[in-house]
């Protein structure tokens, strides 16, 4: 299937959601949340993302998964992975106890598409008995945001939809992961098939979800890529959430008062020595207004 109709199918049969000026969502995406063992590659920074999640948490955010929150090519159990980072769970619990849980799935955790239920509960190995997790809950490919009364639409999804490889043929990429380059990344080797690893990959993807935004007139953000990024003046209005597995730092977006804002959380360290955990913006913020000032086109930053 061409990629740009592939990514229509999706908008098409996305649920519709209304925004105005008091919505306060945060996307974020691409956390890989593992079992917790060497390979794990979201360990390392789930104290930073505990910090901006109950941040959200207190304030009132929305918070929208845009995909492969969880690792489930390189785990096979979410149970695992759900024991492994109980804290974590707990507090998105506390966003889905309060009705402000949205999860998509991406190529990763595309399990979640055909058996939901696997994020219905899980067995807490040291109590023996099942914990809920949120139940019922019923993860989109995705979501189309409408900005108030008006023709402003934002598009959002994971972005595997514009990789052929890891979209249509996940089977055999699965599998890959599994068989061959999860033992490899191991060792230091990098996986060619990953749109997160490979710069080439990235820039297809990244250009057919540019296309499709540009010519659709409708703003996009998706993840994928690992590549946080913002549309410069008269670019397609599209954005990137970047992932939760790089080195040192945490990126999200933020929708509040009607404008859209990368930002980072990452630990720092004061004179005295104390380390603490920061929010920093990394992008102006856009109105959303703005995104659509002219056809395929993201105007001026407020």
């Amino acid at each position: 299937m061409d990629r740009l109709k592939r990514i229509d199918a999706v908008y098409k049969s996305a649920p519709r959601m209304e925004l105005n000026e008091n919505s306060k969502l945060v996307l974020m995406s691409d956390c890989h949340r593992g079992a917790g063992n060497y390979g794990d590659n979201f360990a390392k920074n789930r104290t930073v993302y505990a910090a901006a999640l109950q941040r959200y948490l207190r304030e009132g955010y929305t918070y929208v998964e845009l995909g492969d929150g969880d690792e489930l090519w390189e785990n096979r159990d979410m149970g695992d992975i759900a024991a492994a980072h109980a804290d974590i769970f707990e507090l998105l619990s506390g966003f889905y106890r309060a009705g402000r849980l949205i999860m998509l799935w991406g190529n990763h955790d595309i399990e979640k598409r055909s058996r939901p239920e696997i994020l219905y509960s899980y067995e807490d190995p040291m109590e023996r008995s099942a914990r809920p997790l949120f139940p019922g809950i019923r993860p989109l490919e995705g979501l189309v945001l409408k900005w108030k009364r008006t023709p402003f639409e934002i598009l959002l999804l994971h972005g595997h939809q514009a990789d052929y490889f890891n979209d249509a043929l996940w089977p055999l990429a699965r599998f890959l992961v599994r068989a061959l380059w999860r033992p490899l990344e191991l060792m230091g080797m990098r996986d060619p098939t990953s749109a997160a690893k490979n710069k080439k990959r990235k820039d297809r993807v990244e250009a057919v979800l540019q296309r499709w935004a540009r010519e659709r007139n409708v703003a996009l953000i998706a993840g994928h890529t690992h590549r946080a990024a913002v549309p410069a003046p008269g670019e397609a209005p599209c954005f990137n959430d970047g992932c939760c597995v790089r080195l040192i730092s945490v990126t999200a977006i933020e929708i509040a008062r009607g404008q859209i804002t990368l930002v980072r959380w990452l630990r720092k360290a004061r004179p005295d020595g104390t380390v603490y955990i920061a929010r920093e913006a990394l992008s102006r913020p856009l109105r959303i207004e703005d995104l659509f000032s002219a056809p395929g086109s993201a105007a001026r930053s407020a």
